[in-house]
């Protein structure tokens, strides 16, 4: 495919002003349509004025059959548990889709109803989604119709720690995993904990080990540790993690610190030229030895960086990653999918830097 035309669903989310604002700048991208429940009959540039000038669209009411005629690849940023049945409409007339909500993620419908307290009413399509990491599933994302896009912190705790589980370098179930996140991971509908004098000037954990991003990130490390490892019961491996977000007072932006305990005797020098090896030639993974992984250094930008280090008077080691969760961790990751998915060139329309200061 030479171009696209690309309609986003739930696009004055916080999320979708960032898909908005990085497809208007692709190459291959005709941005053909944009909907919002809220803001159906306003002007994009009204809701976002950085966008005025650039997207002469207007918000319109999400109606799946007739976005699905103006469009080749649709992206929907809609709530967890909204996206079943667009998902199902788009898929019936043939689109290409990216769902950036959880709806898909999850391999195991009971799971998710358990997780996201409403059934999964198309569990048909589950089994044809691709779990959208490309770093992990490069292959059989340019062969699907339908994209389930990761969460932001599972994309960063995946990325940091897929190395030393396909190794099997690591004890499964001593995982621990502490992440940091900006207050737009929330959302942009207003809740108190996100009012500005609630949040400012505070760091607060929640959801400890309740956090709906759990098994989205047990399960893809599980299925990493059973396709790389080798050895008696190894197919029947688990992932256990413990897992504690907390909310910072920053914008944007994830840091996640990830501990675990190692087999056997791993020095720093062996383990960042385990991650050089195993993320060589990702273009959107970097990997840091003389300095630490920092949100303000990819804030805009569709990298994931990392650092490895090890403890080794405890036998322990330590992870960090830092994404911007508004790009790798969620708009950026999404259109390197579609990238993928239409054969253009992965980075294409993703290789602009951080901003900085």
């Amino acid at each position: 495919m030479t171009s696209a035309r690309v309609a986003v669903a739930g696009a004055s989310g916080y999320t979708g002003a960032e898909l908005l604002r990085l497809l208007s700048q692709h190459p291959q991208v005709n941005l053909t349509a944009v909907t919002s429940e809220k803001s159906a009959g306003v002007a994009v540039s009204s809701i976002y004025p950085h966008l005025q000038g650039i997207i002469p669209l207007t918000f319109e009411a999400l109606a799946p059959e007739d976005l699905a005629e103006r469009a080749d690849v649709l992206f929907l940023a809609l709530p967890h548990t909204k996206s079943m049945g667009p998902v199902a409409s788009c898929m019936k007339a043939g689109k290409r889709v990216i769902d950036l909500s959880a709806d898909f993620r999850l391999k195991d419908p009971r799971t998710y109803e358990t997780w996201y307290q409403a059934p999964h009413t198309h569990p048909d399509l589950i089994g044809t989604a691709v779990y959208g990491l490309p770093e992990l599933h490069r292959s059989a994302i340019a062969q699907a119709r339908l994209i389930a896009s990761p969460g932001c912190y599972p994309t960063a705790a995946i990325l940091q720690l897929a190395p030393l589980v396909a190794h099997g370098l690591i004890v499964p179930d001593t995982i621990v995993i502490d992440a940091k996140s900006g207050v737009s991971g929330a959302g942009r509908s207003p809740a108190l904990p996100y009012h500005f004098p609630e949040a400012h000037e505070s760091l607060e954990p929640y959801k400890i080990g309740q956090h709906r991003h759990i098994p989205e990130i047990e399960q893809e490390l599980t299925g990493l540790a059973r396709k790389h490892g080798q050895g008696a019961g190894v197919q029947d491996a688990t992932v256990t993690i413990t897992f504690t977000p907390h909310l910072v007072p920053m914008n944007r932006g994830i840091l996640s610190t990830a501990y675990a305990r190692v087999k056997g005797t791993l020095d720093v020098v062996e383990l960042r030229a385990l991650y050089r090896d195993f993320y060589k030639g990702e273009r959107f993974v970097r990997l840091l030895e003389n300095a630490m992984p920092n949100p303000r250094h990819v804030r805009g930008a569709n990298y994931c960086d990392l650092a490895v280090h090890a403890d080794m008077r405890a036998g322990w080691v330590v992870t960090v990653s830092a994404i911007d969760n508004l790009i790798k961790g969620a708009a950026g990751q999404a259109i390197q999918a579609m990238n993928l998915m239409l054969g253009f060139p992965e980075e294409m329309g993703l290789l602009a830097p951080g901003v900085y200061p």
